[in-house]
């Protein structure tokens, strides 16, 4: 307790500080999300709190990050989607969700997990982090021109049919769930239907549009329609707040450009009265749980969403330990990773039992902390209890904020966290792997894969094919290292010192083999063609193994396949010198005694041309 109040005005003012910066960003967030910025400024206030408080590294402040919010944008997508386009209907699902994402988070940090997160390859993160921006860049863009696909008359009745036909589908399945014989009496059917009303058609056919515009690939889609539906105030708006972000840092650091932005645009919006969209309302009142989210808290309500929210805590893990890394190198300390995993996991939990968005370490809020004077967990909480006191405070205020300019923020943020230091190192990063006529580097490829899986399909799944395709990468260089080392090749070669005196009359039917490095995956094709190479006027073989350190399973059965084939062909083998650990295997599936007696085995090479003679 002592240590948490050695920095209090260093800690205020670097919390102070912080939280101002996460303001805007908080209610940029959460509308991205789709939740509404009151979701963001809940996940910023309690995830800063608690995180700080019981987590492992002293600086850090968190929050809703780039990252997080794009995964938990296309999370909320599904969800919603799911139930009929009705976001009060699918909030319970999402908060689950978020919640089961918090609490494997704890998981994660009390089982120890926390120390092996940075062995996640750089191609993977920079792939994903450079697709992160991407996917904020495009999904900002509509909102940046005033474009919105569900106020597009035009555009929301060509889906009519499609929602027609939906609203028809979801009868009969009510029907079927109420045990009603509908092939036998079509009456109480074209009863229901026959109370469609055109709001209800209109209603879903605005959710299949917003559906359509929705994710990096349907604001591609959608793109040509705004340009032809352009809201040139609300784009204006944008450019303006985009303009004083970059321009004001020119300037001075010392004030966030941000929150410059926000202040003046939307001080020009209201002033002027202009004729804008403003973001949802912003409650005033002290936050409250979320009750609904345990109405339907089982398993088998939860368990669909059991791998979506472990991606999203191993997520929130990695975006928060790379900031704890960066927050070391300013402040020369050393972080606790899994008490930091178990520090994010209960504040993103809180979060999602007072409706919040799920975060991570921030890490231009953490530089922003360090640089103000913040040096224990007592800055970060400050930071969340400055934005609770904003929210209480300047909630109606707040609600004034026009949408276009969190729009341009958004984009801002989207061009930041693109990684261009891995972008940079493409043209020099050395190419080796071939496809056909072309050479390409194997990190640049897992990059781009993981960069347009992320954008154009799922963020989810993108990460684990990249992690996938980069641990094959890896075995492959390995065993390609390996077997450069690994001499198991040619039948002819140089006599070691002690064969020089091996009998004449025996060259022509004893052969000598020395096996060099380990027998594994990697060299076991061209173990397998010694067996080939020794012709059938040989009766032995001396294997020579006192340099065959390691065997791995394939290696194992490359050995035993090669031995059934010289037993067939009557020659015998002898092995010399065999090491402990792969004797051990061929114990196990009794390739010793069954092709190669113990008998055969032999200490020394002169043992064995004793034996031989």
């Amino acid at each position: 307790m002592k240590k948490l109040f050695s920095n209090i005005k260093g800690d205020a003012f670097g919390g102070i500080t912080a939280g101002i910066v996460a303001l805007p960003l908080a209610l940029a967030f959460g509308v991205s999300s789709g939740l509404g910025p009151s979701a963001g400024l809940y996940g910023a206030i309690f995830i800063s709190f608690f995180a700080a408080l019981f987590g492992g590294t002293n600086t850090q402040i968190s929050g809703p990050t780039a990252p997080m919010t794009a995964v938990s944008m296309v999370v909320i997508a599904g969800i919603v989607a799911a139930n009929d386009g009705d976001l009060s209907k699918a909030l319970p699902a999402i908060l689950t969700v978020f919640l089961l994402a918090g609490l494997f988070q704890i998981g994660l940090g009390l089982i120890g997990l926390g120390k092996y997160i940075r062995y996640i390859p750089y191609p993977v993160v920079s792939g994903f982090m450079t697709a992160i921006g991407v996917i904020i860049l495009l999904t900002q863009v509509l909102p940046s021109l005033g474009y919105y696909p569900k106020e597009d008359v035009e555009f929301v009745q060509q889906f009519k049919p499609e929602a027609e036909e939906l609203i028809l589908e979801n009868i009969l399945k009510e029907e079927a769930g109420e045990g009603i014989l509908v092939l036998e009496d079509f009456s109480k059917t074209i009863e229901r239907a026959g109370k469609i009303t055109p709001d209800q058609i209109t209603k879903e056919s605005q959710t299949l549009a917003a559906k359509e515009a929705s994710g990096a690939l349907g604001a591609l889609k959608a793109f040509p329609r705004a340009i032809q539906n352009i809201n040139w105030l609300e784009l204006l708006l944008a450019l303006g707040t985009i303009f004083i972000i970059y321009g004001f840092k020119r300037i001075t650091t010392k004030i966030p450009s941000t929150l410059v932005a926000l202040i003046v645009m939307s001080g020009i919006a209201v002033g002027f009265g202009l004729d804008y969209r403003t973001i949802q309302e912003i409650p005033s009142g002290i936050p409250t749980i979320k009750w609904e989210i345990f109405s339907g808290f089982s398993l088998s309500n939860i368990t669909p969403y059991i791998f979506t929210a472990l991606t999203l805590s191993l997520l929130g893990a990695i975006d928060s330990l790379l900031t704890s890394v960066v927050a070391d190198n300013m402040t020369k300390t050393k972080h606790k990773p899994n008490k930091e995993l178990v520090g994010q996991g209960i504040g993103n939990s809180v979060a999602a039992l007072f409706g919040g968005i799920p975060g991570a370490g921030a890490t231009i809020r953490t530089v922003v902390n360090i640089n103000a004077g913040g040096k224990t967990k007592l800055s970060g909480m400050i930071a969340g209890l400055m934005l609770l006191i904003v929210m209480l405070g300047l909630g109606p205020v707040a609600s004034k904020i026009p949408a276009a300019v969190l729009a341009g923020i958004l984009i801002t943020v989207g061009i930041g966290v693109m990684d261009y230091k891995g972008l940079k190192a493409i043209p020099s990063l050395p190419r080796d792997i071939k496809f056909g006529p072309f050479k390409l580097s194997s990190e640049v490829l897992i990059m781009i894969v993981v960069l347009l899986l992320s954008t154009f399909w799922n963020l989810v799944y993108a990460v684990g094919i990249g992690l996938v395709i980069a641990s094959l990468m890896f075995m492959k260089k390995i065993g390609d290292l390996t077997a450069e080392r690994s001499d198991v090749k040619s039948l002819k070669e140089e006599s070691w010192a002690d064969e020089k005196d091996f009998p004449e009359n025996l060259k022509e039917e004893v052969f000598i083999k020395h096996i060099k490095g380990p027998l594994f995956f990697g060299s076991t094709s061209d173990f397998q063609a010694l067996a080939q190479q020794i012709p059938d006027t040989a009766s032995t073989v001396i294997m020579r193994l006192g340099r065959m350190q390691y065997m791995d399973q394939s290696g194992l059965y490359a050995m035993e396949d090669m031995l059934q084939d010289l037993k067939t062909r009557n020659i015998e083998v002898l092995f010399v010198n065999l090491l402990k650990q792969p004797r051990y295997m061929m114990e196990r599936i009794d390739i010793i005694p069954d092709f190669i007696p113990t008998e055969h085995i032999f200490k020394s090479f002169d043992e064995c041309v004793s034996w031989v003679k």
